[in-house]
């Protein structure tokens, strides 16, 4: 082997090793956000986020256009709801947007190429996916911080309505809550809610900002049952006790109905394994027996 051969052997073999060196190491990266107190919170990006993410301050200008202003108002929004807020901005998102589809595409004509137009189909779906594989991821994370805001929701309320009617005040529930359960979505957005507050922030406008924040329908109306307590002077221990009973109320209607449409979703299952394996059990020893009976 001549000495050009082997040193283009040892290069690439030097490139993949560098380049498998720094994916591993975004693999293991952790990524975090910045709560209101300062304490940071782990968030998992996808490692194809992470491996792009550098280059999405390139395509700043492109992004900045009309075109893209929707999107971007769009993902801001979804991102702060989702909890990324500070970690992914709505320009670095809608960026990974142009950037994943247009690294699938180009990996992906480079490696049909010998195929030739057979491979158009293939082609032309994987670059879809990759177009709508990140607002899946998004929706998904929001979702998966929906659930956990309305699962928390009924038994932070009951907290805040015994430390109300005990006799402490409303912000101080708030941070006593915050203090003793464990850090989890809910306990975030009321950690900001009550850290706005402290700077100067009115009741008003905090409540309001936690609403635009989560946009639950759940967390809204709470917001403005309390907006309207505060400007009221309504007893808040009434207004949080009638929230509590109400949300555990809708709890209990959605679990209903979960379990009346539990049969329907059964049947499919049951349809596709349960109907087999009754006939392989009832035939399967007629069927080995004719087969016994045939090899004698």
């Amino acid at each position: 082997m001549s000495l050009l051969y082997i040193l283009s052997l040892l290069f690439w073999a030097i490139t993949a090793g560098v380049l498998t060196w720094y994916v591993l190491s975004l693999a293991t990266q952790i990524t975090y956000v910045t709560l209101a107190d300062g304490r940071r919170q782990a968030r998992a990006l996808p490692l194809l986020f992470r491996l792009l993410l550098p280059l999405a301050p390139n395509l700043d200008p492109l992004v900045r256009r009309p075109f893209f202003r929707a999107s971007v108002t769009a993902a801001t929004w979804q991102l702060t709801a989702a909890g990324y807020e500070g970690l992914l901005s709505g320009k670095e998102f809608t960026a990974l947007r142009v950037l994943l589809p247009s690294t699938v595409a180009s990996f992906l004509l480079l490696s049909f190429i010998p195929l030739g137009a057979i491979a158009l189909p293939f082609w032309l779906m994987g670059t879809l996916l990759a177009w709508y594989w990140p607002l899946h991821w998004l929706r998904k994370v929001r979702g998966q911080r929906t659930k956990s805001i309305l699962r928390a929701l009924p038994f932070v309320l009951d907290l805040l309505t015994l430390s109300v009617e005990a006799g402490m005040d409303f912000m101080g529930a708030v941070r006593r809550n915050c203090e003793k359960r464990k850090m989890d979505a809910l306990n975030e957005e009321l950690l900001r809610m009550q850290r706005e507050i402290q700077i100067g922030t009115t009741r008003r406008i905090a409540f309001q900002n936690l609403s635009d924040r989560v946009r639950i329908p759940q967390v809204k109306t709470l917001c403005a049952a309390l907006i309207q307590a505060d400007e009221l002077g309504v007893s808040l221990g009434t207004i949080l006790r009638i929230q509590a009973d109400q949300l555990r109320r809708e709890r209990f209607e959605r679990a209903e109905k979960l379990a009346h449409e539990a049969p329907t979703k059964m049947l499919f299952p049951l349809l596709l394994f349960i109907f087999p394996a009754t006939i392989i059990v009832l035939l399967g020893p007629v069927i080995a027996n004719i087969i016994a009976e045939g090899l004698l």
